[in-house]
């Protein structure tokens, strides 16, 4: 069965100007539920993770001042929120979703979270948005527990994972991979084990094609044991924080690709949902929902 991780706290209230990034969270589920995609049984709610997983991502003195809102201002402003307790607990119940969608990919095979996809948060800092890096924490929560070996991070939101670079970069057991607009944001990009920057507008041929290209062989030659992927809906055209051109039909042919890839190869395949910021809410879910649908097609 596909388990989707979702709470309430994800569709958080936040002030004007911040809150139309915020609206999908409540639709999504809906959406799945009214078109009959899922049912009641496929979601669980994630609650708030223990500290330790966490810390083994970030750097103490950075949750400290997180969980207790005492972050100065200067780092607030990079994260792009105004911060307060409930957000807080947003972040936290997020990163539970992720390691428990983790553990039930394991069994699985894939599992989701309807949030998450935190790329831009490091080891000691957040930034765009992102304050807690869940991918990161559940990667290194199935190598702790001994549950896999290798991991490899499918990261395909159109802008770079540069805070999952980071905090793997020293990481052998970890491989990083990300496909982005190349002059996306962050414009200081790090390094992953593998990037492949895109040009402005990039279209679905040449995004398929060099998709179809690298990640066949990058599992080849890694190996992995378990997948992390980061399915962004904001490589389409009409999504107005990126520059490439991909289409809905484009969108949905990457994440058939990715997901089969992981069913044929018997790779667990845990996603996180990433961004969408396309002007009509209704591209944002409908390109979303496309993600949910294919895992069941192709799974279940």
């Amino acid at each position: 069965m596909l388990k989707i991780a979702y709470h309430p706290i994800y569709k958080h209230p936040l002030p004007e100007g911040h809150r139309f990034p915020m609206l999908k969270y409540e639709l999504l589920p809906k959406q799945l539920l009214h078109e009959g995609t899922c049912t009641e049984e496929n979601f669980f709610m994630p609650q708030m993770l223990d500290s330790k997983p966490i810390l083994a991502v970030h750097t103490p003195t950075y949750y400290k001042e997180l969980t207790e809102l005492t972050l100065d201002q200067k780092a607030v402003r990079k994260i792009g929120f105004p911060l307060s307790q409930e957000l807080i607990d947003r972040e936290i119940i997020i990163a539970d979703g992720t390691v428990k969608a983790s553990e039930y990919a394991l069994k699985h095979r894939v599992s989701m979270n309807i949030a998450g996809g935190t790329h831009h948060a490091y080891t000691d800092r957040g930034e765009a948005f992102c304050l807690l890096n869940d991918q990161a924490i559940g990667a290194r929560y199935l190598l702790q527990k001994g549950l896999v070996k290798k991991v490899l991070i499918v990261d395909l939101d159109v802008h770079q994972g540069n805070g999952t670079a980071e905090i793997f970069e020293n990481d052998k057991d970890v491989y990083t991979f990300s496909m982005h607009g190349a002059s996306n944001y962050p414009f200081k990009k790090e390094q992953s084990d593998l990037d492949i920057p895109l040009e402005n507008g990039t279209r679905d041929n040449e995004y398929l094609k060099i998709l179809k290209e690298t990640l066949p062989n990058l599992i080849e030659t890694q190996k992995p044991d378990f997948i992390y992927y980061l399915c962004g809906v904001d490589i389409l055209a009409s999504d107005k924080l990126g520059k490439l051109s991909c289409s809905i039909e484009g969108c949905k042919e990457r994440d058939r690709f990715v997901l089969q890839t992981c069913k044929d190869l018997s790779i667990p395949v845990m996603c996180s949902m990433g961004g969408g910021y396309s002007p009509d809410i209704k591209i944002i879910i409908e390109a979303h929902s496309n993600t949910f649908r294919l895992a069941q097609d192709i799974f279940f």
